[in-house]
């Protein structure tokens, strides 16, 4: 494990800042504490999604040194699930911890700072929106408009209100299982605005249609992709993660741009995701 949780007990409301952001502060079911860290914030409860005609609560995690470096600008990851992201009392089953990884990386060495904004899912609607294809069984196949909603108007708007680095090699995706399938789109669809995917256990058996969408896929752009997958996920999930990254290493990516790392003891969960992501995050961006 990298890093321990920590748990936070001040419980009171922040004032609103100049940009209209408030400290997190939401309704927790009993007995459950907030963990989220002094540096996550909520962006904002009901942003509106016009492709989707939805509206989801963003959250935002800001470096350590935001405000005490005023002339700094960061990199940023798009992150989905927002709400197992930062918080156990948001959490399904676990959080990844992010926020707290983050933390301490950035005091062991200041130049590992990068701003994460979580869009939560839209809980019955999440098939729908992560999958960029139908199943027959399942539904699904609105990735597409809603990875029109990160690039074209959540992006922008971070851009426009926060200190960012904003071109494509400093711009990234990260999603597990459904939302680690809609990150490998997402950065297929949008190549000139994500340059860094973050794609953990990805679910691309929901439909064959990916494979293909890689196989037609014309590289113009540099991009850096980590495909992470655990032997104890499904018995398909390993050996469909090895093909797809076959098929990106077969229309261009190097040894260089593509990553993939299989872990033994690696489960479906969000314990794995929490452990593998500092590694991740190292490896894609130094």
């Amino acid at each position: 494990m990298f890093l321990q949780k920590n748990t936070f007990f001040n419980f009171k409301l922040f004032k609103k800042n100049k940009k209209n952001i408030l400290e997190l502060q939401l309704p927790r079911p009993e007995n459950k504490l907030s963990t989220a860290s002094y540096r996550v914030f909520i962006l904002d409860n009901k942003f509106h999604i016009p492709q989707l005609n939805e509206y989801r609560r963003i959250w935002i995690y800001l470096p350590p040194d935001y405000e005490q470096n005023p002339e700094r600008r960061y990199p940023v990851v798009y992150a989905q699930d927002g709400q197992n992201l930062f918080d156990a009392a948001t959490s399904f089953s676990g959080e990844w911890a992010i926020d707290d990884n983050l933390n301490a990386l950035f005091h062991q060495n200041s130049e590992n700072a990068l701003i994460v904004v979580g869009i939560d899912n839209g809980s019955d609607t999440r098939t729908y929106e992560y999958s960029p294809y139908p199943h027959k069984k399942f539904g699904g196949g609105g990735a597409k408009d809603y990875a029109n909603f990160l690039a074209k108007n959540l992006k922008p708007y971070i851009d426009a209100n926060y200190r960012t680095l904003a071109d494509q090699p400093n711009t990234g995706l990260l999603g597990s299982s459904l939302g680690g399938l809609f990150t490998l789109y997402g950065g297929l669809k949008h190549p000139h605005v994500f340059g860094k995917l973050f794609v953990f256990s990805p679910s691309f058996w929901f439909s064959e249609k990916i494979y293909q969408k890689a196989k037609e896929f014309k590289k113009n752009h540099s991009q850096r992709i980590y495909l992470l997958a655990g032997a104890k996920e499904s018995a398909s999930l390993v050996p469909d993660t090895l093909k797809m990254y076959d098929i990106l290493k077969s229309v261009g990516f190097s040894d260089e741009e593509i990553s993939i790392k299989i872990c033994d003891d690696g489960e479906h969960s969000e314990w794995f995701w929490r452990r593998e992501f500092p590694y991740a995050y190292r490896e894609v961006f130094f």
